[in-house]
């Protein structure tokens, strides 16, 4: 139970959201996180030394770039439920519950709230 109360004291960030919400189907660099994300590229690289502590994403070097993803599909799929179990709060229809071919667009849209 302690590691689990680990991983959601990590999800209770909103900048590491936005990352492991970025990084959902892709690894992305430092500086595309930051890009991402709207962080300064030193703000994202804390961020995700702590997530890689905790076991939520990983890295593969080339080179002299790191590149970062999710640790596995768990991570994904948690922080796909808390992104869309707070969109119920909001007004109107969900947007997950969208037509499919809405999916990518409400991916989009995510990624700047």
């Amino acid at each position: 139970m302690d590691l689990a109360v680990e991983v959601f004291r990590m999800l209770a960030d909103a900048t590491r959201i936005r990352i492991l919400w970025a990084l959902i189907g892709q690894e992305l660099s430092v500086n595309e996180l930051a890009a991402e994300v709207g962080k300064m590229p030193a703000s994202v690289s804390q961020h995700l030394a702590k997530l890689r502590m905790t076991r939520l994403v990983q890295t593969r070097r080339e080179g002299t770039q790191v590149f970062y993803r999710l640790e596995n599909e768990h991570i994904a799929q948690l922080v796909t439920d808390a992104v869309y179990n707070a969109e119920h709060s909001g007004p109107g229809v969900p947007g997950h519950h969208l037509p499919d071919t809405d999916l990518v667009q409400l991916h989009r849209n995510a990624e700047g709230a």
